[in-house]
């Protein structure tokens, strides 16, 4: 689904750089369906920078409901938004190292951030899929424990022009064929190739 197809492209600029923000922080640990959801009925709320910091916590976590950790990221979204209304003029930092001290906003998040909100492509947004798949199929020279950990792996020799790909691609598939219990390696287009094929 992607941050890109829950914001309002006909919305001004900030204001959609705003509800990319948010529908990364929404996505973490929820499914594509929730956060697509909960991205709609908050903008039929009128999805801005305001409009969040004026709405009863209650009614922000009415709207976001089932999405993972709801209660948490209701706070999260309460405070960043404070900090982008006072510190950014309404929009969202323009910087990696800016986006992550948002609270609720990991390197992940910020990279996607940036390559969807500024299209500027600033690394590779590692989640657990692209971390698990990278690991699988020895994508990385070591074995990487965190997700950290594999972004740099890749960007060490994945060309830079594939880097804004290789989120989306992984994502997918890891959800549909290489999942984290009992990936479905019979089916997978990739077993000739893959080190870990029939292991799991």
């Amino acid at each position: 689904m992607g941050a890109e197809k829950c914001c309002d492209s006909q919305a001004p600029l900030e204001v959609m750089r705003f509800q990319v923000l948010l529908s990364l922080m929404l996505s973490s640990q929820t499914k594509d369906q929730v956060t697509s959801a909960a991205m709609t009925q908050l903008r039929e709320h009128g999805l801005t920078v305001d409009n969040i910091l004026e709405m009863e916590d209650a009614t922000l976590g009415w709207l976001i409901y089932p999405a993972g950790f709801w209660k948490t990221k209701v706070q999260y979204i309460k405070q960043t938004s404070a900090i982008l209304r006072w510190d950014y003029g309404g929009d969202i930092p323009k910087t990696v190292a800016e986006l992550v001290k948002l609270p609720g906003v990991g390197p992940k998040m910020a990279h996607l951030a940036m390559a969807i909100a500024w299209q500027d492509v600033s690394g590779i947004g590692v989640d657990t899929h692209a971390h698990r798949i990278s690991n699988r199929l020895r994508w990385v020279k070591k074995e990487t424990k965190l997700p950290e950990e594999t972004r740099k792996a890749l960007e060490n020799w994945l060309p830079r022009e594939l880097w804004s790909e290789i989120n989306w691609l992984l994502v997918g598939f890891g959800q549909q064929i290489c999942l984290p219990v009992n990936p479905r390696c019979g089916g997978c287009l990739n077993r000739d190739l893959c080190p870990a094929s029939g292991k799991h």
